[in-house]
Formats: structure tokens, sequence, C-alpha cells
């Protein structure tokens, strides 16, 4: 039977755990658990039959890590994905002759596939194209090997998942479900939503998209909650046993089998359509499981298109509807003088600020256009949407009339674009809506085609029409098409706003889809150009406009804006329209003003922030401007190096830092401000060594407390480990990185080699926590001193406590804290 068919009529099940299963047959610390395929296929057998007995539709191929990475010999590579197919079809087979119930049943093997174990740029070293072409190399294999599905699991960052899923649709015509790992906040690690995977990856195609790992049932209901409301597609539920702890040297899971069938179940009801386990389950899981359902005699509930029009960058979605959306329209070179200098130039700082600065004036999504002549704009466009993804989690409207560089830009986008634009010319649509498909997007549709721009209303809604059909026949539903029925100016043609209005309304009220205008063309050639714009706004508005491209520093607009959400009930309590006007006098002038006030701006709103330039450069995670402005300190100024740090970097941070503690700003985020702090300490580095030569001093606080970090033995993931580098480098700590796959015996001879303070270990997998707490018995036994702090994924404070460790920390953030109150303990003793 086909995989697709059986979702779409079915629950589906899926299997459990597999790595905690091969430690109990005999999987040895620092062992990859693919070798197994090849090694003890038997083994391998035996568990993935177990599944299928047990109640399981699909059981994933033992191939989560195997990946040109872990396995860096493509023959070696070859030969475990195929042996991994091969035992699941045997396991199927198997279970077939064991029983005339489980023979009734379909079965299906999936090429699994896990994260590369590396942050993807601007975050990490891995380029997105070779993160692609590395799933790619995985997914032919498979597919060649005969998987009847793909699976993307445990995926922590949106970018990477894009890749996977990239991979598997340009390789193979499999089905593709995919799951990425949420933490109890509901976050992934990089910071995406539910909604904000849902949008991306519906768009992009995938057949079942959910959770799985982390963490257990009960702490992945508001996730289940949030992907049922949004989603149109069949919804996945694959949990952990709840958290790890070691009893009697063993480790074993929270969560009982009956607990969580009760709690897949009660998600089954809700509407999930796929269920499983992951850490810690076991067949009898998902015996508990198919046994439960059946008893209650479970029907799966129909899916349902949820009819959403949406957008979404890496941490969340944003949805067209009834609350107007603003489009920032800075980022373009039309009628901007200074913008057009910034990209000959190649100032990336002016541009990112620009997006800033508009960011700071709470538009929604940023519309991108860097089209001027005589510069390689597909080179240049994909450029600027990933530094400015670097730097704000805003979504981004793809702005260009270059089919080479709207596909370039959309491949490298994290999220779900909005995509300007369409129009109903042949040529056109027959260029962008084949991009659509492939990745997703919501378009901006022009009804404007071969005749050019019509007169009428009526010719106007004809095309959009068209534009709907055509769009219908290459699989895109209208609610990812958002109407711009032109705004010309009225100077030219006093009727001209008349017709636009009518458009929008007769879109929105008869043909039910949304509309969208770039507002400030209408007062083109007149004087107090803001007045009639945003006359024109607020008409549009009343009409049903859902979007408008427009300028955020004209307080017109924003008054307009602001009114509108106001009177028609979108702003509870008014909250916000108090805001707008609590602040209106200090960034614009009195509203009686007929000139702005002395001081005020009027396109660049004053801001409240009162950090220095560097600190500010370093918040916003502006790279070049930190190095340039800290260059500038130390040869104009005159300021002490250290003094620098003290003052101004390391205060940045901590502020980025304490944002990030309180869940206000993202891994991304924090990330971006350390790289922008690393290029100020290049700059200020350079300097202290010439203060060295000279004879001078030149230490920070934190210089002489040594740190070594690794990913333990067997564990091939190091993007926690590598963050948690970044940011103790940018404090000042001396920090020497084993890298990933250390064993025990490396880790603790560089610890005594350096006299190491402190030595941080990572695990992500529950299979190489026994390597971890082997390398602290070992660090404690034979370099007292030091003192060991553990995280990853799989790690409590309460297992970090069994296993011996001095400090868990659940994130980056944490280890710094933790590092710099050793480093205070050992100052202290010092004095003494």
């Amino acid at each position: 039977m086909d995989f697709r068919q059986f979702l779409r009529d079915n629950f589906v099940i899926l299997d459990g755990g597999m790595g905690s299963l091969l430690q109990k047959r005999g999987l040895k610390p620092g062992e990859k658990p693919e070798t197994f395929n090849l090694l003890h296929p038997e083994i391998v057998t035996d568990i993935q039959k177990a599944y299928f007995d047990a109640g399981s539709n699909v059981i994933n191929a033992n191939t989560f890590g195997a990946n040109p990475f872990n396995f860096p010999d493509d023959e070696e590579l070859k030969s475990v994905i195929e042996a991994a197919i091969k035992i699941g079809r045997e396991a199927a087979r198997l279970s077939d002759e064991a029983s005339e119930e489980s023979r009734k049943r379909p079965k299906f093997v999936s090429l699994d596939i896990g994260s590369m174990g590396r942050l993807l740029k601007p975050y990490g070293q891995l380029e997105f194209e070779d993160a692609v072409s590395a799933f790619a190399k995985i997914v032919k294999i498979g597919a060649a090997a005969g998987a009847d599905l793909v699976t993307v699991e445990t995926m922590n960052d949106c970018l990477e998942t894009k890749a996977a899923v990239l991979a598997v649709k340009e390789n193979c015509d499999l089905p593709v479900i995919v799951t990425d790992a949420f933490d109890a906040n509901g976050q992934l690690m990089t910071g995406a939503d539910p909604s904000a995977m849902t949008a991306m990856l519906e768009g992009m195609g995938a057949d079942a998209i959910g959770t799985n790992c982390s963490v257990g049932p009960m702490q992945l209901r508001g996730v289940m909650k949030e992907f049922l409301e949004k989603a149109s597609i069949p919804v996945i539920f694959k949990p952990n046993a709840g958290l790890p702890r070691v009893e009697n040297g063993e480790t074993v899971f929270d969560v009982t089998a009956d607990e969580f069938a009760e709690e897949v179940v009660m998600q089954m009801k809700a509407g999930v359509r796929v269920v499983g386990g992951c850490c810690g389950t076991t067949p009898e899981y998902i015996k508990k499981v198919t046994d439960l359902a059946k008893a209650q005699n479970l029907k799966p509930v129909p899916l349902t298109d949820k009819n959403l029009s949406v957008v979404s960058s890496y941490t969340h979605a944003v949805y067209f509807d009834k609350d107007p959306i603003l489009i920032g329209e800075r980022i373009n070179p039309t009628g901007k003088k200074r913008f057009k200098q910034a990209l000959i130039e190649h100032d990336m700082d002016y541009i990112l600020g620009e997006g800033l600065r508009q960011a700071d004036e709470k538009v929604h999504v940023l519309d991108v256009n860097v089209g001027i002549p005589d510069i390689d704009e597909p080179a240049l466009l994909t450029e600027t949407v990933k530094e400015l993804q670097a730097v704000t989690d805003l979504p981004l409207q793809i702005d260009t009339s270059d089919p080479i560089a709207m596909e370039s830009a959309l491949r490298a986008y994290n999220g779900k674009a909005m995509i300007n634009s369409v129009n109903g010319k042949e040529e056109v649509m027959s260029a962008i809506f084949p991009l659509v498909k492939k990745y997703g997007g919501f378009v901006v549709a022009l009804t404007i085609d071969e005749r050019g721009i019509p007169e009428t209303a009526k010719e106007r809604i004809e095309v959009a029409e068209h534009i709907i059909e055509t769009a219908e026949s290459y699989g895109i539903s209208r609610k990812d098409l958002i109407f711009d029925p032109l705004c010309m100016t009225i100077s030219a043609d006093t009727s001209a706003a008349v017709t636009t209005l009518e458009c929008v309304r007769i879109l929105t009220d008869e043909l039910g889809v949304h509309t969208s205008l770039g507002i400030s063309n209408v007062s083109f050639g007149l004087p107090k150009r803001n007045m009639i714009t945003s006359g024109m706004f607020a008409a549009a508005l009343e009409r049903g406009l859902s979007a408008a491209i427009m300028n955020p520093f004209a307080p017109e607009m924003m008054a307009a804006y602001h009114s509108f959400r106001a009177l028609h009930d979108l702003d509870e309590n008014c909250t916000d329209f108090i805001e707008f006007a609590d602040s209106y006098d200090g960034k614009y002038g009195t509203v009686s003003a007929a000139t702005p006030a002395a001081g005020a701006q009027t396109d660049s709103a004053k801001t409240a922030d009162d950090l220095s330039p560097l600190a500010s450069a370093i918040v916003k995670g502006l790279k070049e401007m930190s190095s340039k402005i800290t260059a500038s300190m130390i040869k104009e100024e005159g300021r002490d190096p250290l003094e620098i740090v003290s003052e101004e970097v390391i205060p940045a941070l901590n502020a980025v830092g304490e944002s990030f503690e309180a869940k206000k700003t993202y891994l991304p985020q924090l990330l971006m401000s350390a790289e922008a702090a690393k290029e100020a300490f290049v700059i200020i580095k350079a300097e202290l060594e010439k203060v060295k030569a000279a004879g001078g001093g030149g230490e920070s606080k934190n210089s002489g407390c040594r740190i070594v970090i690794a990913t333990v033995k067997g564990d091939v993931h190091d993007i926690g480990k590598n963050i948690v580098k970044l940011l103790l480098e940018n404090y000042g700590f001396d920090v020497t990185d084993l890298g990933k796959d250390v064993d025990p015996e490396t880790v603790l001879g560089e610890v005594i080699r350096l006299k190491a303070d402190i030595c941080g270990l990572s695990a992500l997998m529950t299979t190489t926590v026994p390597a971890m707490e082997d390398t602290i018995k070992l660090i404690h036994e034979q370099a007292p001193w030091c003192r060991v702090m553990v995280g990853g994924a799989v790690l409590t404070q309460e297992y970090a406590d069994k296993i011996g460790a001095d400090a868990y920390s659940k994130d980056a953030m944490g280890s710094v804290r933790y590092a710099e109150s050793v480093n205070e303990a050992k100052s202290d003793q010092g004095k003494q």
C-alpha cells in the first residue's frame, strides 16, 4: 500500500527508541549505533520486529546518525544505510510470519535522517548548500535501497530542517514526514515555535509534521495544541518517556508505559494522526498505545484546511487576517539616494540598520529590494536576506523582478517568505509559481498583464481571477496569494484612488482574497505627501486592506494604523494606541504642531536605547560596525582596550544574556551579538599584543581561568559545545576545545596538562551519557581540582547529579555564569 494513501485515512503508528535498546544489547560507550547494521544485524532486526509485533506501521531504519560527517567513507555510509533498509524489510517479513494480526497491518520502512550536529551559518560554520548536499547523499542511497518514506527528525533548527526537506524533495519522490525537537517552552533551540515550522514545512510540501524527543508527553501539550490549531496536514506526536535519571547504574525514564499511552491517546482524540515514541520508549510503550486506542475504538479526526495565509521567519509566523500587517518599505533603493549609495559601496551595516530601525517601529514584515543597475542582484539579494535574518527575526518580503535572484534568495531564506511579486503575464507566472511550489511562499500578485495596467476595477479583477486560476494549476491555493490592485498617483489621475479602493473592496468581499498596497505611490508629485498617503491608507483599511508597504517613520501613517485598530476592536484596551500616543510628542513633536518640533525626527524615530554606539552594535549583532567603532575608540579616542572590554563589551553581552535568560531574545540573536563582540575583541587583542610587546600589562579578569570543553566519546553533535565556547571566549575565558567524539583519557590528559579549572562536557544522545559519566569519574579521581560542568539535550539537574557532575547548565549563558562563579571563588582564595 502507498504510504500517502494509508496516512490519508488511518492512524499511523511509528516505532519507539532504538539507542537505549541497543545499549542493553551490547552497544558500548562511544560505539556508533549504526554500525550494528553491519556487525550485529540480528539484534537490530529483533528490536524492529518487536516494534512491528507491538503494532507499529512504520519503523525507522537504524540510520539516524548515518551521515557524511559521522561516516566520511562513502562506501561505509552506503553499506550502513543499505543494510538498515534491508534489516527493516526482514523485520517486517518476520513479524508477518509470526501472526495473522500482524500480517493484516500495513508496514513501511522509513529512511531516518537526524541532525548533522552542526549549526549552519551564520550561527555556525556549515554552509547551507553543504548541508543540503550531505542530506542529499543520504537520501539518494536510502531511496535506491528501497525506503518507503523519509523521516526527518530531532531537528532543533529551522534552517537545517529546511536543508533536509529540500534534499529529500530534490532527490526522490518519497513521502517525507518531519519532526522537530521542541522544548517545554514550545521552541526549538534556535527559537522557532510550532506555527513557524508549520508555515515553512506545509509550504515546502511535507506530508506530516510535528514533534519528537526533548521532553515527555505532558510537557508537550502546548506544542501539540498549536500544531493542531495551525496545521492543515497530519500532525505527528513522538515524545520521550519523560526525563532520564540513573537508578542502580542504569538510565531510566520517569513516564511509565501506561501513563505514556494515556497521554498519546488523548492527543489522538484531539486530532493527532501519527504517533510513536522517542528516547526511553520501548515496544511495550507502543503496544500500550495501540491497545488503548483499539479499546476506545478511536477513529482519526478528519483533516481540515485551516485556510491560513501566513509568512514566517526562523522564530515565528505572521498571519494575514483582520488585523492589518505593516510591511516596512525602507530597504529599497527607489527614491532613496543614501540607500543606493550603500548598495554600490556594499555598506551592509547601513542596510541592516534600515531593517533594525523599522523593526524598532514594530513593523511585521520587511520588504527587501536591492535592484539597481550594474550589480550582481542574485548575489547581493541573497547576501542581504542572510544578513538581515542574522540580526532580526522579522519575516521578509523578497522583492525582485529577476527570477534567478528570487530563487537564490528563496532558497537561502529561513522560513516561509513573502514573494514580491507575480502578475498576470504568463511568462512571469510560469517563472515564479514553480518556485513558490518548491520553496513555499506567500505571493504578492499585481493586477497587471500583457496589456499593461487596466484602467477599470472590473478589468483588474479579471486579471486577479486569471492569476488565481493559474496558481491553482500549479497546486498553489488562493490562501497563498495576496493581491495588489495598484495604487496610482492621483496627481496624474484624480480618479485613480477611487478605482484602487473599489478593487480592494471587491477582492476582499467578493473574491475572498487578501490585499496589499504600496501606499506611498498615491501621493507622488504632491506636497505634504504623508497627508494624502495616510488618508489613502485609512480609506483602504476601511475597505478591508490586509497589508501595506509603507514608511513606518511617517507619524501620519502610524497614527492612521493605530487609530484604525483601536476603532475596530483590534487593540485590546487600546493598549497599543495609548503607548503610541504617549511616545508621540517625544518622537515627532506635538500633534498640533504644523512642523516637527525642534530636534524631532521625521524620517527616523528617536530610540529609547541609551547604550553606547559600541554596546548598541554588539546588542544588535552588527559585526562590521562593532569592529569599526572599536578601532576608532582605540586609535582616535585613545581608550584603553581593557576599559573597553569592561565598560562596553561585557555590559553589552550581559544585556543580551539577561534578555536571553528572560526568554525575550532567541539563541540566534545571542550568537550574533557574540559574533559582533568577537569582532571587537579581534581589534582589542591586537592592541593588547602591542602593549605586551612593549612590556605593559593587558589581561582581562577571566583570562587566567582555563576551561577545557569537549563532546564526549561516541557523540558527534557539537552545536551546544560550540555555542558555549563562543560565549566563554567573549567573556575572556581561556578555552581549549577538544572537539567531538573525545575519549575520557584525552579529556583528562588536556585537563592535567593545562591545569584546567573547569572541564565542560556535552552529550546529545542517551547512548553517550555513560561516556560522560566515565569522563567525570576519571577527572575527579586524577584531577580533583577541576570542576566538571555538563550540558546537553538529554541531561537534567538530577541526571547530572547522579553521574557526579559538579554543575549542570541548561544553556550557554548558564555555562558563563558558572564559570564566573568558579573564577570569582578562585580569585577570592588567591587574596587570602
